[in-house]
């Protein structure tokens, strides 16, 4: 269901507002995307859970914010 306009909010649909759809819509991206490993500088941190950020390269496991690692 979503779209290239709308991208992961588009599972709401219209319902919850344009500001609540684009804030999850902000934060889904970041979180999704990979982050610089504490450790070893490469481009290679995801999201294990909430707050825990875990490095595929070196396996550093750091804990950190729900959405940010630091």
């Amino acid at each position: 269901m979503k779209t290239k306009k709308v991208g992961a909010a588009g599972k709401f649909g219209s319902r919850y507002g344009k500001k609540l759809r684009l804030n999850f819509l902000k934060v889904h991206k970041f979180k999704s995307e990979e982050k610089p490993c504490p450790s070893c500088l490469k481009n290679s941190v995801k999201r294990e859970a909430a707050g825990i950020w875990k490095c595929k390269s070196c396996g550093h496991k750091f804990a950190g914010k729900a959405y940010k690692p630091a």
